[in-house]
């Protein structure tokens, strides 16, 4: 791969890809907005460059993307700024097209699907999205691949489904553990019996790189699923059980999101993403399994156990 930059690389999955980077023994730039928190994910890593660079910006973007082979791009915002993805990411394929750097990652996620029409859904799946944030992550992805369309660069896009583990506190799933250990109630979103999946945030890592490394997985978008299907209900027992205690949780539906939205600018963006519950994604990671071979997946229990330590510790 060469050298590697990460923009974003203070986030849950930007941390796991330069471990994995370093583990390898690839030196990589870490780009994030705060150095305080680059150098308290990356300090102790031999391979690690850390570069404060705002990445909304263009010359601090190919500053930053400059001597760069390979760019991994994990960059999140939250919820109430999904309007920045298209923005965000066009700065970030332009400076990469300055820098000549000449292959992009992007790490993303189920939102541009809508709706499933498949029970499993393959890299082959229409784009066809129902929510203002999944026509927003599909813009983000379409300037990516028009740029690989002109031969601007060679890119490659990741899809992850909902993720928990050490560092994903911004995730879905995180919460549950905090309100376990705290002996609270966990919320959730939406229904708590329809099939769901998580990915362990460490195990994407080391996938995201091996993808990255190799040169016939550009041009296209792979899959990479959790262990298997589990309901929200079957997680968040399985969370408290391992917390020792009882099981407690209330489901948000669309009318108390709404009433909540008059008050909470962050409850007010969630209504429209409840068709994630109601009618899952759940992905089909065959053609990665095809390419790499066995890939690690940790198990809910697993992976539980060692998120509830980590919490523990922190």
């Amino acid at each position: 791969m060469g050298k590697v930059a990460i923009f974003g690389a203070a986030g849950p999955i930007g941390r796991f890809v330069g471990t994995e980077l370093d583990r390898r023994g690839i030196p990589f730039r870490a780009v994030g907005r705060t150095l305080g928190k680059l150098q308290a994910a990356f300090g102790n890593l031999r391979q690690a460059e850390l570069v404060a660079a705002d990445l909304s910006d263009a010359g601090g973007a190919t500053q930053a993307a400059r001597g760069a082979d390979t760019i991994i791009y994990t960059l999140g915002v939250t919820y109430n700024e999904f309007a920045l993805y298209p923005k965000l990411m066009q700065v970030a394929v332009d400076a990469t097209v300055a820098a000549g750097v000449g292959r992009f990652v992007l790490v993303t996620g189920v939102y541009p699907y809508g709706i499933p029409q498949t029970q499993k859904v393959a890299e082959t799946h229409p784009r066809v999205p129902v929510s203002i944030k999944g026509r927003l992550r599909k813009e983000q992805e379409d300037i990516l691949m028009a740029a690989g369309g002109r031969g601007a660069l060679r890119h490659l896009v990741v899809r992850l489904p909902d993720f928990y583990g050490p560092y994903a506190d911004n995730s879905l799933a995180n919460p549950i553990f905090r309100a376990a250990l705290a002996a609270k109630t966990a919320n959730w979103l939406g229904p708590v019996s329809t099939p769901h999946e998580f990915v362990f945030v460490p195990d994407a890592g080391p996938v995201i790189v091996e993808l990255a490394s190799r040169d016939d997985c550009y041009g296209e978008v792979w899959h990479f699923a959790g262990p298997g299907e589990i309901t929200a209900l079957g997680f968040i027992q399985k969370v408290y059980q391992a917390a020792g205690r009882e099981p407690k949780f209330r489901s948000a539906g669309r009318s108390m999101l709404r009433v909540l939205g008059w008050f909470n600018p962050l409850m007010r963006e969630l209504p429209e993403m409840l068709y994630l519950q109601e009618t899952p994604v759940l992905l089909d990671d065959e053609k990665l399994r095809r390419k790499l071979g066995q890939v690690h997946k940790t198990t809910y229990d697993e992976g539980i156990e060692i998120t509830l330590d980590w919490m523990r510790k922190g």
